[in-house]
């Protein structure tokens, strides 16, 4: 186990020509190697702000990012993407790919001018696919699959990428409950396989308290990172909402409606 991102002292959040917006502040978070992390907090609460942050999409207020032992700003988009892969949940733009070649598009970073595929990237695509189990979808049109399938497409173009970490924003986010299931198992597989590390951003707390490695639990008061027990036993999720009518059980794991 390496550490392959964390952070120092970092608040995240925006600027305008009159005002400052800090979201959180003093962010110390550390993102291991062959670990399952999931983003979790209420609505408008700054988990994409953050995701953004950390992957050099927006800058930081103050403090540092370091990807890999090296600050993220220092990167050029070239050696970011080849060390970091993020999957959006931005609708994709009309095209006529294949899923193969929607995969193949994680190859990018080190293909050359013209971007042919060496046997050595299409190696690279195979396994992506046989690691995501959808080489049955491979001459498929990607706008024949349903989203579930997609979202695995998705997250097989971002093995194909071969980065040491992968960051997707509420990859659930429209699946059902069958679906979600499959890929939080299928994204705690990947991580124990690879020796990756994924972080995802979630609503699906309770699900996300059974397969995560660590949480990231952010509040207006707080954020904190450890695993789903700790959190538990420190009373951690207790303050995610500020409604008397949703209380966690800290017995059963999970949280409940009165």
């Amino acid at each position: 186990m390496r550490s392959i991102l964390n952070t120092s002292n970092l608040n995240i959040g925006y600027k305008s020509k009159k005002d400052v917006v800090t979201i959180a502040k003093d962010l110390n978070l550390n993102l291991d190697s062959g670990k399952l992390i999931t983003l979790i907090g209420a609505n408008g609460i700054g988990k994409s702000t953050l995701l953004r942050t950390i992957t050099k999409i927006q800058p930081p207020l103050a403090g540092n990012v370091f990807l890999n032992d090296k600050e993220i700003q220092s990167y050029n988009p070239l050696d970011l993407a080849q060390n970091l892969s993020v999957v959006l949940t931005e609708k994709l733009p009309p095209s006529n790919l294949s899923v193969f070649e929607l995969v193949a598009l994680g190859r990018q970073p080190y293909t050359n001018w013209v971007d042919s595929l060496s046997p050595a990237d299409i190696e690279k695509v195979n396994e992506a696919i046989a690691l995501t189990q959808i080489e049955h979808l491979a001459s498929k049109k990607h706008f024949e699959i349903s989203d579930g399938q997609l979202q695995k497409v998705l997250i097989a173009r971002a093995l194909a990428q071969d980065t040491a970490l992968i960051i997707l924003d509420e990859p659930t986010t429209h699946l059902d409950l069958l679906h979600k299931v499959s890929l939080f198992k299928l994204l705690k597989k990947l991580t124990q396989e690879t020796q990756k590390c994924i972080l995802f951003s979630t609503h699906d707390i309770d699900l996300a308290i059974q397969l995560s490695d660590e949480m990231i639990i952010m509040t207006p008061e707080f954020v904190i990172q450890d695993t789903p027990c700790n959190l538990i036993e420190k009373g951690s999720f207790t303050t995610l909402f500020k409604d008397e009518n949703i209380i966690f059980d800290a017995e059963k794991g999970k949280f409940i409606v009165t």
